[in-house]
């Protein structure tokens, strides 16, 4: 959520920097509702400066014993306006409030305008391409001719975009995972974590996916009548562990790491990357999430991102790393890198990693504050995370450039002994 101050003092400067997200921003209403509200707050001050007048005077009246019922019918009277005037008042603060949750973050001004792929800023490359003297298969072929890839059972059982591994492909998926945790806490200094993965709808407005993204969710409806939607990332339950607190300045940046299966309807990508495991409904993630103070949020997504692209250099996977232009952001992000990894099949850059700044726009929606030694006021934390990194689209990216000619698949040497028992390919 952004700040009340920004949309009261800056509201054309706010309609200015959300426009290059390709957001209008409804001044007009913004301006309608703003003035309205000064109205009633000072209708609803007065009101109660004179029925505290009136209050004091009936006490008076009733320790000298004067007749005072004309006097107690003035007081009901501007009780009953008063209630009239503070339910308007609510009544507006909440439209307002819930305008506001629609507002997307303003984007950082070092991000590159435009609203397509074309307009991101390409910052770096790592790693050579493998040449290949035979004709490159995709990941679904690999999975398909090594008979460890299972498509139509999965559809038997769930549908289309899941998948059934099996074999040394399904053990691969979760040394990744392994790997991936390994690195983050003991190289990066993340702390693992468990979370649930149904939170209530509560989790979901406080980083942002609620209302807007409603129809990418799983939404799941209990006998009991609770509501709950199965996480599209980690981000959700790691971030609102800090939901209406107040943290301890010394206690700051607070990193946290989690794996967990990731659910997403895609409803808003129909059509596209149907085939494989780039765009599946379940999938499985390793997620980064930093809390850190205002000051050194832009110094951390670097490092945070630094730490994700690690796992691609250890794993040997060529990769690039973008800028993401204004248009391309995600809702609650002022500044993003997606790191993209190489895939030979399409001859082309996909994105394994989204990296983000927050700034102060999540903490302010889950009122997550921190407090310093020095002063008395409360401050705003800013959050970032990461994905470190998506464990079907590594694996996918695996399959693809660790190809033989024969079918097999090399495995990457940081995996092979520690993670996948000695073995050198997959067969």
């Amino acid at each position: 959520m952004l700040n009340p101050y920004l949309l009261r003092k800056e509201l054309f400067l706010v309609a200015e920097k959300l426009s290059k997200k390709g957001f209008k921003l409804d001044v007009s209403l913004i301006s309608e509702m703003e003035n309205k509200r000064k109205k009633l707050q000072v209708q609803t001050e007065h009101l109660q400066y004179q029925h505290k007048l009136l209050s004091n005077l009936f006490r008076k009246s009733k320790i000298s014993k004067e007749n005072n019922e004309n006097l107690k019918n003035k007081i009901i009277k501007s009780n009953r306006n008063l209630d009239i005037l503070k339910n308007q008042f609510n009544f507006l603060k909440e439209k307002i409030y819930n305008l506001a949750l629609s507002i997307p973050n303003i984007p950082s001004d070092d991000v590159p305008e435009g609203s397509t792929p074309n307009h991101n800023k390409e910052i770096k490359y790592w790693g050579d391409k493998k040449k290949y003297n035979f004709v490159v298969r995709d990941h679904v072929e690999i999975g398909n001719k090594l008979n460890q890839m299972d498509w139509k059972s999965a559809v038997n059982i769930s549908g289309s975009r899941f998948v059934v591994m099996k074999g040394n492909i399904a053990l691969l998926h979760r040394a990744l995972s392994q790997f991936m945790l390994d690195v983050h806490t003991t190289h990066h200094g993340y702390v693992e974590t468990y979370v649930p993965y149904l939170v209530n709808h509560d989790a979901l407005y406080g980083t942002g996916q609620l209302p807007k993204f409603s129809d990418d969710l799983f939404h799941i409806n209990t006998v009991n009548k609770k509501k709950y939607i199965l996480i599209p990332t980690a981000e959700v339950p790691l971030t609102n562990l800090f939901r209406n607190q107040i943290l301890d300045e010394k206690n700051l940046p607070i990193m946290l790491t989690a794996y967990t299966p990731c659910f997403r309807s895609e409803a808003s990508s129909y059509g596209r990357d149907v085939k494989g495991l780039i765009r599946l409904h379940q999938f499985d993630k390793v997620e980064l999430v930093q809390i850190v103070k205002p000051e050194l949020s832009m110094e951390t997504l670097e490092i945070l991102t630094n730490h994700a692209e690690k796992i691609l250099q250890l794993l040997e996977l060529p990769y690039r790393k973008v800028l993401l232009c204004a248009g391309e952001m995600s809702f609650a992000s002022t500044k993003t890198y997606d790191l993209e990894v190489w895939f030979p099949s399409q001859n082309k850059y996909r994105e394994i990693s989204s990296c983000s700044n927050m700034g102060d726009f999540q903490a302010r929606r889950m009122k997550t504050r921190y407090r310093k030694k020095v002063e008395k006021n409360n401050h705003f934390v800013h959050t970032l995370n990461g994905s470190g990194l998506a464990i079907s689209r590594t694996l996918a990216a695996i399959l693809e450039n660790y190809q033989e000619e024969d079918g097999r698949v090399k495995i990457p040497k940081i995996l092979q002994t520690k993670y996948m028992k000695d073995m050198q390919f997959i067969s």
